[in-house]
């Protein structure tokens, strides 16, 4: 008895995980669905002339020699 009591909580827990993981993700796409092209373009560029902001590339904003 002890043991179904332990998988229904552990199954509980589960979709409370996944149904959190959905709203955060619901939540980002709305926010990124309100931006407009320029707004988008506008923060990239942003982005690209802060120094102090990693990019893709490595933290110094340099490509690597190669």
């Amino acid at each position: 008895m002890r043991s179904g009591r332990l998988w229904r909580l552990l199954g509980v827990a589960g979709v409370a995980g996944v149904a959190a993981t959905g709203v955060i993700i619901a939540r980002d796409q709305r926010r990124r669905a309100e931006l407009t092209p320029d707004e988008v373009r506008d923060r990239l560029r942003a982005r690209l002339a802060d120094p102090g902001e990693p990019t893709a590339e490595g933290s110094s904003g340099e490509r690597p020699a190669g």
